[in-house]
């Protein structure tokens, strides 16, 4: 067991979410009980995933797309006012970690997703320094966007470069599409997140370098999940990941 204050500190301690400038706040979001023994993790602060959580029993909800973002409406009605609601009565906490859960070097969505791939890191590139490239052992884009399928549990959407073998990744998760020129003038020869829109095919096909978006919330289990079992270790907690599917 923990209190809510601890738990902060420690998660702005390992993601500094000071340093990033971001869509919406970082951090505690809502704020419930003081005690926590539960922590349950997930990629979106959902209804559907603060129902389940609840029903999990958690005191602290980790997520990694909160409730609050730039530009949005501010006034507490419908899908907000549910998914608020839910999480005051329950006096429950909720704590989200956008970019700086992707950005982190060992915990973060990319690090982890690397992790889960074998690639390993010696670059970073792009606005905040938020994607990732590694050298790999030179392969195709069938067999890379097989492992991504194998991996994820998802199909992937591929687009073919020039065919050169693929021998340096970079990848972003989530919706990173914009990072595709940074990727390639960081020399890469494939480049790999969450979605793709309408110009990044042509870029792929005009400039050689291959391009695979293998899902938003696929590509963003990961951190949570290595941030709450470090919360889990260091503070005495219970921990679980409860996934909400998302086609995205």
């Amino acid at each position: 067991m923990t209190d809510r204050a601890t738990l902060e500190l420690r998660l702005n301690e390992w993601l500094e979410p000071a340093r990033f400038k971001d869509y919406g706040p970082n951090g505690l979001q809502v704020e419930g009980r003081s005690e926590v023994r539960h922590l349950v993790c997930g990629v979106t602060a959902s209804l559907a995933f603060i129902d389940a959580a609840l029903a999990a029993g958690a005191d602290a909800l980790l997520v990694h797309h909160g409730l609050f973002w730039r530009g949005q409406d501010g006034r507490v009605t419908g899908w907000m006012k549910q998914r608020l609601a839910r999480l005051l009565v329950a006096d429950v906490n909720l704590f989200a970690y956008h970019l700086p859960l992707d950005a982190h070097p060992a915990l973060g969505n990319n690090a982890q997703l690397g992790a889960r791939l074998g690639w390993t890191a010696d670059r970073r590139f792009g606005e905040q320094d938020l994607g990732f490239s590694a050298p790999v052992e030179a392969t195709d884009l069938a067999t890379l966007s097989e492992a991504l399928r194998s991996r994820l549990g998802r199909p992937v959407t591929a687009v073919p470069g020039d065919g050169r073998p693929l021998c340096r990744v970079a990848w972003c998760s989530g919706g990173a599409q914009g990072y595709f020129e940074a990727a390639i003038a960081a020399g890469a020869d494939v480049f790999v997140t969450g979605e793709i829109s309408e110009p990044q095919a042509h870029y792929a096909r005009e400039t050689g370098v291959a391009y695979v978006a293998a899902g938003h919330h696929a590509t963003e289990r990961y951190g949570v999940q290595a941030v709450a079992a470090r919360a889990a270790a260091e503070l005495g907690l219970s921990w679980q990941f409860i996934d909400v599917d998302n086609p995205a």
